[in-house]
C-alpha cells in the first residue's frame, strides 16, 4: 500500500468540509471524515482502478457525500490534490499540479 500526502489546499478543503458537516451534526462530521479516509485507503490499495479525469489526475468518490478525492498516482506516493465538492467549478485544482 502506497503512502499518501495531501496538497496543503486539499488538506484545507478536507478540514473545512469536515467542520461544515460537524457543525450540522457531530455524527455527520465523523461520517464524512471516515468516508474520506475510506476513499483514501481504497486509492492506496488500488490506485489505478479509478477514473482518469485529466491526466495524470484520477478521481474517486462515493455517495452520500458530494465530494470527490482527486489524486495523482505517483511511483512513490498518492498525492491528493483536492477534496473537491461536486458543486465547485470542475478543474479548479489543476493549478495545484505545478
Amino acid at each position: 500500500m502506497k503512502p499518501y500526502r495531501f496538497h496543503p489546499a486539499a488538506e484545507t478543503e478536507f478540514i473545512f468540509a469536515a467542520e461544515y458537516y460537524a457543525a450540522k451534526s457531530p455524527e455527520l462530521g465523523l461520517r464524512f471524515y471516515v468516508a474520506i479516509h475510506e476513499l483514501i485507503e481504497e486509492v492506496r490499495t488500488q490506485p489505478s482502478l479509478f477514473r482518469v479525469i485529466s491526466p495524470p489526475c484520477q478521481r474517486h468518490f462515493r455517495l452520500p457525500f458530494p465530494h470527490a478525492l482527486v489524486y495523482v498516482n505517483r511511483p512513490d506516493e498518492i498525492f491528493i490534490i483536492a477534496v473537491s465538492p461536486f458543486k465547485r467549478d470542475p478543474g479548479y485544482w489543476r493549478e495545484r499540479l505545478e
